[in-house]
């Protein structure tokens, strides 16, 4: 048997077991429809409510947990990632000094995004959720003491009936009766008030979370957006630098002029479509086109395998599928390396008319 610790009698303990005997026999008598049991419909919803704000409180603060355990990953990610480029840039490299300031910056940044989510949601997510243990202690406490008192207001009314009146065991059943009536009252009251407030108070509390979670992303992305930015400029003028060291040069595709040479004469062996050359837009432009089945002036066809998204006001948007007939430029020398000049399919179709064309990257369609 336990022993029994400081302050606690024997005949407290058997109190309290007793207590517990004669709720469970209430309980059951109330079940059984033996007894009335005292209910409070606005209460019972005020528990519902609290019911239901702790369990989305709790999932917010998992997910809020999770998300920062995701910050956390994605920052050592950054880092590694960053590390890597430290160490493979040579020391002679433009940007180099800049290139490591970066690293630095992007690392504080996370550190920084991290901790203020910490600091201004995660802390105030627990000191919000941090009220709702004591609380649904008291919960069970009022339900507790409500059984303590219909039990004692059942066993008040049975001796009122009784045939032999015991004036003494009526005193004492009114006595204890009115007792467990104070003391579910008081806490009921407490509860009564405190419920209601607790649950209007979940609004204001998740306008501030989602204020600082979203106004602390805002921040760090529009810092990181710079930070990219600066390293993105940092590869662009490496990558200069080598093309006038090496003499390489970019086409207007993004490849080097080795590498076009390399896809042209490629492009000759297997057939693959070409750009058309100034001999086809001038025999073309001349009326002396062989294309059959064409429009007068249209070169030939072409489908488009990829999704263009136009840049300019001259270039044409594509969707893949979209057919284009090419035309050829009114100048020659305005055609750049690797864009074409046409007019959708559909438009021709529609409107009969070739002058609503624009530029479109040859690369990105397949001749028909």
């Amino acid at each position: 048997m336990a022993e029994i610790g400081k302050g606690v009698t024997a005949g407290k303990l058997a109190s309290n077991v007793q207590k517990k005997i004669t709720r469970a026999q209430e309980k059951v008598l109330q079940k059984l429809g033996k007894a009335d049991e005292t209910r409070d419909t606005a209460f019972e919803e005020g528990v519902a409510n609290f019911n239901k704000q702790l369990a989305e409180g709790t999932k917010l603060q998992k997910d809020l947990r999770a998300y920062l355990a995701a910050v956390k990953t994605m920052h050592e990610s950054s880092k590694r990632l960053q590390d890597c480029l430290a160490d493979m840039y040579e020391p002679d490299w433009f940007g180099k000094e800049e290139v490591d300031s970066i690293a630095e910056d992007t690392d504080l940044l996370w550190m920084d995004f991290h901790q203020k989510l910490v600091d201004n949601a995660l802390i105030s997510m627990d000191t919000y959720l941090a009220q709702f243990p004591d609380i649904k202690a008291r919960i069970a406490k009022r339900d507790r003491k409500l059984v303590d008192y219909d039990s004692a207001r059942h066993h008040f009314a049975s001796i009122q009936k009784g045939k032999k009146k015991d004036e003494v065991k009526i005193a004492k059943a009114e006595e204890e009766l009115g007792r467990a009536q104070k003391v579910f009252e008081e806490i009921n009251a407490d509860l009564q008030e405190e419920l209601p407030s607790l649950w209007n108070s979940r609004v204001g509390f998740y306008v501030n979370t989602f204020q600082s979670v979203t106004g602390l992303e805002e921040k760090f992305h529009r810092e990181m957006g710079k930070l990219s930015q600066n390293l993105f400029d940092v590869m662009t003028k490496l990558e200069e630098q080598r093309e006038i060291k090496t003499g390489v040069k970019k086409t207007t595709s993004g490849k080097s002029e080795a590498a076009a040479n390399h896809d042209l004469s490629a492009e000759s062996a297997t057939g693959i479509p070409k750009s058309p050359s100034k001999n086809a837009v001038s025999a073309a432009t001349n009326g002396s086109s062989d294309a059959s089945g064409l429009p007068a002036g249209v070169l030939y066809k072409v489908k488009a395998l990829h999704d263009y998204a136009a840049t300019d006001g001259d270039e044409l948007d594509l969707k893949a599928g979209d057919v284009i007939l090419v035309v050829p430029f009114d100048n020659p020398d305005e055609q750049d390396d690797g864009w074409l000049l046409g007019v959708k399919e559909s438009v021709w179709l529609q409107k009969k008319d070739l002058s609503v064309k624009g530029v479109f990257p040859e690369n990105f369609t397949q001749k028909l």
